[in-house]
């Protein structure tokens, strides 16, 4: 699952989860991202549930990277996945622990984001330690894909 709002950023992170053999839904806003959500909550999704979230902080509208973090983190289907947080903009330390705690982050990756491998890399570190943490607490994701963001389709929101 990414959440961003640069569309040459987004394409690219989906070019690249296809490259590995993964599809990824996409969204350009919080409130897609969010009604997303809400779909799979109220089981008006069908298809194979990603395992990572990669969530831009600034987005348009009103709802940010944070607030998208906090919603899948309050979901009964979704709370256990892996969740990444992204921004180009400088945050003191206090906003960046601030911002990790309310979305309740596995990890902060400022941009610009590192290079194909070492991205790469990171997402399956970052998707092994949350699936060891879930194994250990007893709360497992409902369908695991084999990697990290597969989903049926890929949904891409343009506004």
């Amino acid at each position: 699952m990414v959440v961003e709002d640069e569309p040459e950023i987004y394409e690219l992170l989906l070019a690249m989860f296809e490259m590995w053999g993964i599809e990824g839904v996409a969204f350009v806003d919080g409130e897609e991202a969010v009604a997303w959500i809400d779909d799979v909550n109220n089981d008006r999704f069908h298809g194979e549930l990603p395992e990572l979230a990669l969530l831009d902080i600034r987005l348009p509208g009103e709802k940010n990277g944070i607030e998208v973090g906090e919603q899948l983190r309050a979901s009964n289907v979704l709370g256990n996945m892996a969740v990444v947080m992204t921004t180009a903009f400088k945050l003191s330390k206090a906003e960046q622990e601030e911002a990790m705690k309310r979305s309740g982050a596995d990890l902060w990756l400022p941009k610009p984001l590192p290079k194909f491998d070492k991205l790469q890399g990171i997402l399956e570190k970052v998707i092994a330690e949350r699936r060891k943490k879930n194994k250990d607490n007893g709360t497992e994701m409902p369908n695991p894909t084999l990697s990290s963001t597969k989903s049926s389709e890929i949904k891409k929101q343009d506004d």
